[in-house]
């Protein structure tokens, strides 16, 4: 839901046209489209483009498009997106950060975990999300991790890239990369390189009916929540 208020009071301050508060109806309609959504600031151009009273099932057909026609129409660029969804994000948690936190809860039973994991096993956060963010919700909830242990939007490195990296640093270790977007992993999926990486489709988080559908025929384990809390 955080990220739905943050697209649209962003959006709201580049059209003057739209209420500085989001309809109901617009969040619900986010939901279902955030699954295709990969960054941040995306979420800017999506909020638009429902404003504009395009339909969840137009802009599933043709995301990639309406988004680019939408950026070349308002003549913006995506690192000014980028910033000004950061910059939204840095004035609501000034302004109210409790308020904040509480719109990014973590699921059931993972704040346990990721408190005990690093007492078995070195872990990374691998996001498209801000790094400052990532350590405003970990510090929430008592989540205790190295900031060079955060690879976020801000190095503009590739999940690949990163996972290239972590191969090198851990030689003698098995990674498990565990996402929840479906283009994520095929694009690890299709790498050679990454060949030994173990792949992990996180089934509770941003995914389709349709995902799930197309991750059962790959190569790569499909995890339910309490999977992941077990292992």
């Amino acid at each position: 839901m955080e990220t739905a208020l943050t697209g649209w009071k962003g959006a709201s301050s580049i059209w003057d046209d739209m209420p500085k508060v989001v309809p109901q109806v617009m969040i619900e309609n986010f939901r279902l489209i955030r699954p295709i959504i990969e960054t941040g600031y995306e979420a800017i151009l999506t909020m638009r483009l429902l404003y504009m009273e395009e339909t969840v099932e137009a802009i599933y057909s043709d995301y990639g498009y309406k988004i680019q026609g939408l950026l070349q129409d308002t003549q913006i660029t995506v690192d000014e997106l980028k910033k000004l969804f950061g910059d939204t994000r840095d004035v609501w948690i000034a302004n109210d950060l409790a308020d904040w936190i509480n719109m990014n809860p973590l699921f059931d039973g993972v704040a346990a975990k990721l408190q005990k994991l690093g007492a078995q096993f070195p872990w990374y956060v691998v996001t498209t999300k801000q790094e400052r963010f990532v350590q405003q919700i970990l510090k929430a909830n008592m989540i205790e991790l190295a900031d060079g242990r955060i690879f976020g939007l801000d190095r503009n490195i590739s999940k690949v890239e990163v996972l290239k990296g972590l191969l090198k640093t851990h030689p003698n270790e098995t990674i498990c990369f565990v996402e929840d977007r479906l283009p994520a992993l095929l694009n690890v999926l299709k790498n050679d390189g990454l060949a030994s990486v173990k792949l992990i489709f996180a089934l509770w988080g941003y995914n389709t009916d349709e995902d799930k559908a197309l991750a059962a025929g790959q190569d790569f384990t499909l995890q339910q929540l309490e999977g992941f809390l077990e292992v």
